[in-house]
């Protein structure tokens, strides 16, 4: 019986023991406070899902734009050389066609002149 704890000891020992107990417990109800229930999860998980697929499809939407976008600026630019060559033959037709006629009306008073 030497050995044995006194009731003291034993009340004293309980007490610390609801101590640890109750700091247990404290910490643990702090830990469960910040766990999400699992319906606030999916939720949120559905929400997190619907905005990164809006954003793919603002992603490929603006991607889709671009492309529209260089693929007309593309035909503007062949558009405008195309016309530019046009222009260039147009000026090049009025600056011979007049030299051209000149020459045939300058080539017929010559053969005019010659065949009297």
């Amino acid at each position: 019986m030497a050995d044995e704890p006194t009731n003291g000891e034993l009340s004293r020992l309980i007490g610390q023991l609801n101590g640890r107990i109750d700091t247990r417990f404290g910490e643990l109800n702090t830990r469960l406070d910040k766990v999400v229930t699992t319906d606030v999860y999916t939720l949120q998980t559905q929400h997190t899902d619907k905005r990164i697929s809006d954003i793919e499809t603002a992603v490929q939407r603006a991607a889709d734009s671009t492309k529209k976008l260089e693929d007309d600026f593309e035909k503007y630019q062949r558009d405008q050389a195309d016309k530019r060559e046009d222009d260039r033959q147009k000026r090049l037709y009025q600056a011979i066609l007049p030299v051209l006629l000149g020459l045939i009306s300058a080539a017929i008073a010559v053969w005019a002149v010659i065949s009297r």
